[in-house]
């Protein structure tokens, strides 16, 4: 988390006072308390927006913790000018921090063994009652589904800032303009390149939940049970399987995405039959906003599963297997 003071929850201003006031060090002390309390009011939004950006949990709390010291260090300069929006301008040092972030991600993409898959967002299902104070940031945080994150990983680093800036959150093409420091009209020449290609690989639709979650455990009995005529009914015939093992875990569909419905069968089939003495067991969540499942072998969480439905919404179009253990280290 962040390296920030405790909260002032009375502080709602910035105050500036003179070096050879006698009153320095109580002024600058509400100051930091403000500088906190406002960047905390903003934390979800921010972390919403930059793990969209970059699909990993561990990232965007980097790209956070930079974000919070530019701010901290802007509240400390005496000569500094006052910021009138504060939302807009943490908005703008947390996206283009994140765009520089992309550089670090893409370079440990070139050694990463397999398929990449985002950091899996964990929370309850849809109608789950659990207190405020113990719902966690990132559970409660605005994100893409899994399928989508995948297809704006095919984008450029500014095309992607752009659609999520402009289709997740709803920002303005001027206002995504001043963000990015780009003018309107090329914001809006992103823009619709963006929305073309991800509308291209992923037509809009948005399945029922209640027939998301049957589907999904449908899919996961058959799945373990090894019932290949079960799982021959419910795939896609153009289902693709992605695994993420990322070398520390063992990459479940191999080195490639698998595509085909009974090509995936019959690996799942095989995967039953090899772990069929694990004792593997399923807890059914809500990931990235989707009922998915928690596949646990004993008391260790052995991989997160998400299926993506067709524009039909009865069968299985994409399966998404995150096993790589540092991608399940925040998971609680």
């Amino acid at each position: 988390m962040f390296d920030i003071p405790p909260e002032t929850p009375t502080a709602t201003t910035e105050s500036f006072v003179p070096p050879d006031s006698p009153d320095r060090k109580a002024g600058s002390d509400s100051a930091a308390g403000a500088a906190t309390h406002v960047f905390a009011a903003h934390r979800e939004l921010l972390f919403s927006i930059v793990y969209n950006m970059l699909g990993s949990v561990a990232d965007t709390e980097d790209v956070l913790q930079e974000a919070w010291l530019s701010w901290a260090t802007r509240h400390r300069t005496p000569s500094a000018e006052r910021i009138d929006n504060p939302r807009a301008y943490l908005v703008r040092i947390a996206m283009n921090k994140a765009l520089a972030h992309q550089a670090i991600i893409s370079r440990r993409r070139e050694t990463y063994v397999g398929p990449w898959l985002p950091e899996p967002l964990v929370g309850p299902l849809a109608g789950t009652v659990i207190p405020d104070d113990a719902a966690d940031g990132a559970v409660r945080a605005v994100s893409v589904s899994m399928a989508l994150l995948v297809v704006l990983e095919t984008l450029t680093p500014l095309e992607r800032g752009v659609f999520v800036l402009h289709e997740v959150f709803g920002y303005a093409h001027t206002e995504i303009a001043e963000i990015l420091g780009r003018s309107p009209m090329a914001i809006r020449q992103l823009a619709h390149r963006a929305r073309e290609h991800v509308h291209a690989r992923r037509p809009r639709y948005e399945p029922d939940p209640r027939v998301h979650q049957q589907v999904t455990e449908r899919f996961l009995a058959a799945a373990l049970g090894g019932d290949l005529d079960a799982l021959l009914e419910i795939l896609a015939p153009e289902v693709t399987l992605w695994g993420d093992g990322g070398g520390g875990a063992p990459a479940r569909g191999g080195l490639r995405p698998l595509h085909g419905r009974d090509k995936v069968a019959r690996l799942l089939t095989e995967l039953a039959a090899r772990r069929a003495d694990q004792g593997l067991s399923v807890v059914y969540r809500s990931v990235n906003g989707d009922p998915s499942a928690l596949l646990f072998a004993g008391d260790s969480l052995y991989a997160v599963i998400v299926v993506d439905l067709t524009a039909a919404g009865n069968e299985v179009g994409g399966i998404y297997i995150v096993a790589n253990p540092d991608k399940l280290a925040h998971v609680d």
